[in-house]
Order: structure tokens, then sequence, then C-alpha cells
């Protein structure tokens, strides 16, 4: 017997907002299993917003409303059982975010959860990263964002440390991240990597995934330190139009590119980490489990 059921999942980040559905693909006897089914990014960048003026401007309130209701008739189209939304660190930041979750709660009848940094972390792990590690080693898991990264050493299958840093694409971009945060980062990293021979990294989010598709690795295959420096080096040897029109990167990923792969290989310096594992899987992933396994609370649509 199989049952197939839709679960939907959206994430208001920084610099993208994205609608996930994924199948949940239920058969007696056997483990249940999760097939993304549609994903639609739409890149409003509210993070540039925020973290210059404090605010969400009333264009891109307009904007999430619009996205909103687009992806509320997506899902109803899908017949998404359930979904859970999620906004991080911009809507957390912004003067105007509660104001502008109620308007989009009244306008879209989406109702809007805004999560701190460690709720995303932990939303994040319950994608089962076990699924994707070696039990025997020790990893240090990495997941940029617009407006924060998530850091987690995970020892064994168990992870051991965690912390979020305000340290992300959209903020870099604008040169708004201050050199102490960067210190914070590097000394975290060496204290709670020290005591380990040997780590790798395990990377998340957009931009790496982005990186590892365009390498042509096999899935379950590291990138290589050295890799991932000459791509940074490659990168700015071209302007951001050429990123676009020489490159093929979407205008919206053509500019965080090179931020993110910073953070990535400071972590990798700071951590001793030879290769970068990506195992594609991001906050949008973990809230589908979430919502199935019943950890946090959802919406049903019907």
């Amino acid at each position: 017997m199989l049952t197939i059921k839709k679960y939907a999942a959206i994430d208001i980040g920084s610099n993208a907002v994205r609608l996930l559905i994924s199948n949940i693909i239920e058969q007696k006897g056997k483990p249940t299993l999760f097939k993304k089914s549609a994903l639609v990014r739409v890149p409003i960048r509210l993070g540039a917003d925020v973290f210059l003026n404090q605010k969400i401007s009333k264009e891109n309130e307009l904007r999430l409303i619009d996205t909103m209701n687009a992806f509320k008739l997506l899902m109803k189209s899908h017949k998404v059982l359930a979904y859970k939304a999620c906004a991080t660190s911009a809507m957390r930041e912004a003067e105007n975010g509660s104001e502008v979750v109620k308007l989009i709660k009244k306008h879209a009848k989406i109702k809007i959860d805004v999560i701190d940094g460690e709720e995303e972390a932990a939303i994040i792990a319950a994608t089962d990263l076990n699924s994707f590690i070696d039990k025997s080693k020790t990893y240090l898991y990495v997941d940029v964002g617009g407006g924060s990264s998530e850091f987690s050493v995970i020892h064994q299958g168990h992870t051991t440390a965690s912390k979020s840093f305000k340290i992300g694409t959209v903020r870099l971009l604008n040169d708004i991240v201050q050199k102490d945060a960067w210190i914070e980062l590097e000394s975290w990293i060496k204290q709670n990597t020290k005591d380990f021979e040997k780590i790798d990294l395990l990377g998340s989010g957009g931009n790496i995934n982005k990186i590892f598709k365009i390498s042509g690795k096999a899935l379950g295959k590291p990138l290589t330190y050295f890799y991932l420096t000459s791509y940074y080096n490659m990168l700015q040897t071209y302007s951001y139009e050429e990123r676009i029109t020489e490159l093929d990167l979407n205008q919206d990923r053509a500019d965080v590119i090179i931020p993110a792969t910073r953070i990535y290989l400071s972590a990798m310096k700071w951590s001793d980490a030879k290769y970068i594992y990506v195992p594609k899987i991001g906050l949008s992933d973990g809230i589908i489990k979430s919502v199935y396994f019943g950890s946090v609370s959802s919406v049903n649509l019907v």
C-alpha cells in the first residue's frame, strides 16, 4: 500500500523567498521518502532594505504580498495538505517586520513564523544530516544565508557545538559586517574544532549548490579547498555583468556568490578542512520534515 501526501515550505530569507513543495511517500514497512515536487525562488532581497535602512520598503512589502498570494495559489493547485512559512534574519531585524507579517496574513492569508538563528539551525538539522555523513568522521556544517550563517560541529553523528553569526552574503555585499564579527567567528571555529585531528566541511545554501553543480562532481564527492580557492579567484577576474553573460549566473546570484565563497573558504581555513561536501539541503527541506514529523506547528490548507 502506497500513500502520497504533499507538504510545502516557505522560506523568507534575506536574499530570496522560496516555496518548496514535496511529495511524502509512505509505504508499509519501509522508510518514508521525501521527493521534491516543485521549487519556486523569487529574489526579493529583503536584506538590502533591512541591513541598510532597518525596515522593509513599501515596494518590497507589496512584492512580498504578491509573492505570498502566488505561493498560496500554487499550493492550492498542487493540493498541498499543510505548509509552514518561516522568515529569518531580515524579517527578524526589520523595524516593521511584525507589521509586514500582519499585512501578509491579512492580504494573502499566509501565516509567517519569524524564527531566530538557533531555531533555524535546529530546523535545518531536521533534514537528517546523518543520512549524508560518515559517523566515523567530524564535520563543520556551514549554512550560508543572506543575513546570517549557521555553524555546527558534528562529531560521530552528534552536534557538539552550534552558533549563528550575523555574517551573510547581503550584509557583506553592503559592507556592513564588522571586523569583530569575523574575529569572533574565527575564534569560535578554532576553539570548537581544535580537539579533532581531521575535519571536513558540510556546506549548504544556494551558492555552494551552484558551485558544486558547475564543478561537475558526482553527488557525494567533495570539492577541495584548492578548487574552491581557484574558483573564488576566477570569479573576481570577471565584472558583475560578465558573471551574468559569460559565466551564465543569474543576476541575483552573480554578486552574492563571491562573499558566500569567502565564508566557506574562511571556515575551511580556520578549521583546517581540505574538503567540502555539498549534500544539497537547507531550511526548506528541514521545514518539510519538521511539518511531517510534527516537531513544528504547521497550517493546514484543506
